[in-house]
């Protein structure tokens, strides 16, 4: 994908995949309609990662699935609801010139190939696999801390396909270290870091669960220093392309995200008061930062934390 001169001082290439700029939509938010996805290009969006598609629709949990915390967090378990991979195909087939990855979400490598096949011939610029949902069982963290089963699940994806892989990891009972080893060695060519952590709230006057499946995924800015630090240990030990992603609401944490040694950093919960506009106002803050430290493209300030 080429990037105009206009764009050039923002560009950042991941593996072969050139965005206009490092801010990209996170997955689970606003997710599967091409129409909102054409709104966030307009606003200078510099990628899409859709909501995590499965074989078969998905109708997630009940309500409550949101509560709002203090600070800029929430609580969320929606349940990875989703219309499946047929529908959402459909949904996709116009796209033309929107650099989107599918986030695909499965129990075994048998669902993933099924869903390459369907979705491989579309005009996307490659997969995110989640493997660590922290709220959904046999889909989320329980595949994500079993090593062999993330190994067959990126072999089975790379494959079936030419496309570039993310492997999206989050914080479990094995090391965030080893488990993007273990998908980078499987034929993955990037790794997104971090997914939400699990996390829960209960009502001191009911005195029950807020939340309909009790547990959810924290997300927002209290687990920003969570990634950051992942962002930093993963590009530090693994050479590797890296997306941060967590609690990522103005231009200084992408910028923290970036010299931590992410080469670009996806936006979600902000969305829900800051609305799409968010993305015009980051990447103008993006080029007036690099401008007044004399930096020639955004791309340099990748991992110079790791120089200190």
């Amino acid at each position: 994908m080429s990037v105009d001169d206009k764009n050039f001082k923002l560009s950042v290439d991941i593996d072969e995949i050139t965005l206009r700029n490092p801010t990209m939509l996170a997955s689970g938010i606003l997710g599967i309609s091409q129409s909102i996805f054409e709104r966030l290009y307009d606003e200078n969006i510099g990628g899409i990662v859709t909501k995590s598609i499965s074989v078969e629709p998905m109708k997630g949990y009940p309500n409550p699935t949101l509560i709002p915390l203090s600070g800029g967090s929430y609580l969320n378990a929606v349940g990875l609801s989703n219309p499946g991979v047929n529908a959402f195909s459909e949904e996709l087939s116009q796209n033309k010139n929107i650099p989107i990855f599918i986030s695909l979400v499965g129990s075994s490598e048998k669902d993933f190939a099924k869903m390459i096949k369907v979705f491989d011939s579309l005009n996307i610029i490659g997969y995110e696999i989640n493997l660590s949902c922290p709220h959904v069982s046999k889909m989320g963290m329980e595949v994500g801390d079993d090593p062999e089963a993330v190994s067959k699940i990126v072999s089975t994806v790379r494959k079936n396909t030419k496309k570039p892989i993310s492997v999206k990891v989050g914080v479990g009972s094995v090391d965030v270290i080893e488990l993007a080893r273990t998908a980078i060695d499987a034929g993955a060519n990037i790794i997104t870091a971090i997914n939400t952590l699990r996390a829960m709230s209960i009502d001191v006057e009911t005195m029950m669960p807020i939340l309909s499946n009790r547990i959810g995924g924290l997300s927002g800015t209290a687990i920003k220093p969570i990634g950051i630090r992942c962002v930093y240990e993963i590009s530090k030990n693994l050479k590797v392309p890296v997306i941060g992603c967590g609690g990522i609401s103005t231009w200084q944490d992408v910028v923290e995200y970036m010299l931590a040694g992410a080469s670009a950093v996806q936006i979600g919960s902000v969305l829900g008061s800051a609305g799409p506009r968010i993305f015009n106002s980051i990447t103008k803050d993006l080029k007036k930062y690099i401008e007044r430290k004399g930096i020639m493209k955004i791309s340099e300030i990748v991992g110079i934390a790791h120089k200190y």
